[in-house]
């Protein structure tokens, strides 16, 4: 059976697009090649799920109809113009954080059509969101595999190139803020009296059940803030404080932060 769909590159982000196209069955097993640098990432991942660890995959490329480029910046710095060939009329997906579609297009000079798409690590579950923007509008065989491929990391979006460095800042980078809030909150229920292993368990789940019930409801964020604030209780007390510290103007200019750094991350 040939390969039809070949990863450079076999880390996390990999490893969680391979089992997904699997637990779906868009492909068997065996139809999927992965390769990786100087590292045991793509034994393993092969071990694991019984698709091929090639050594040297150039020779498969020639076979497959996409390429997903999962490596690192300095290993797709060093992508040989052999490789490259071989990739000639092929689909390119890159989920290389920083390397716009013009690099990936000079690298990639006969593709068929180079995709860029922005994941981030709740993918690894199933449950991430990824945005994607394709150098020229995809075929309709084109856009299958881009689904297919993505939908195994959750959700996603298509938009303009332009948009990825704020879909970065926003969701690339959003679960480290979530991260952190839930450690924020953690601290701050040790500080108020709480056990440390009861205030991690009441920050996980109370951050959980509110991003299920936000995700489930057809009210606004605000909407739902309001509902569990009385006027002149606890809530309202808190959030007082937010108001005070100026926090929405604080994620405003994290956010802002962030893209600049995924700019001039792209133009380095």
């Amino acid at each position: 059976m040939p390969i039809r769909i070949a990863f450079i590159g076999a880390g996390r982000m990999a490893s969680a697009i391979v089992r997904g196209l699997l637990e779906k069955e868009h492909y068997a097993p065996e139809e999927i090649a992965c390769t990786c640098g100087d590292d045991p990432t793509g034994p393993a991942l092969a071990e694991a799920t019984g698709i091929q660890f090639l050594k040297d995959i150039t020779p498969a490329l020639y076979e497959t109809e996409a390429v997903v480029l999962a490596c690192k910046p300095q290993q797709f710095a060093a992508i040989s113009p052999e490789l490259a060939e071989a990739a000639r009329g092929k689909l390119i997906l890159s989920i290389l954080a920083g390397t716009p579609l013009v690099r990936l297009s000079e690298k990639f000079a006969h593709a068929r059509n180079i995709v860029r798409t922005m994941p981030n690590t709740p993918g690894q579950i199933g449950a991430g969101v990824t945005a994607f923007a394709p150098l020229r509008e995809l075929s309709d065989k084109d856009n299958g595999i881009v689904e297919n491929t993505l939908s195994s990391l959750g959700n996603f979006h298509e938009v303009d190139e332009v948009d990825l460095d704020a879909v970065t800042a926003l969701s690339g980078s959003g679960p480290a803020y979530v991260f952190e809030f839930a450690a924020a909150l953690r601290e701050a229920g040790v500080s108020c009296g709480l056990d440390e292993g009861l205030a991690d368990a009441l920050a996980i789940d109370t951050l959980l059940g509110a991003a299920m019930l936000l995700a489930e409801s057809e009210e606004t964020p605000e909407a739902l803030r309001n509902a569990v604030t009385s006027p002149g209780g606890t809530t309202a007390a808190a959030l007082k404080v937010f108001q005070e510290g100026d926090f929405r103007g604080l994620v405003e200019r994290a956010l802002a932060a962030a893209k600049a750094r995924s700019l001039e991350l792209a133009a380095e």
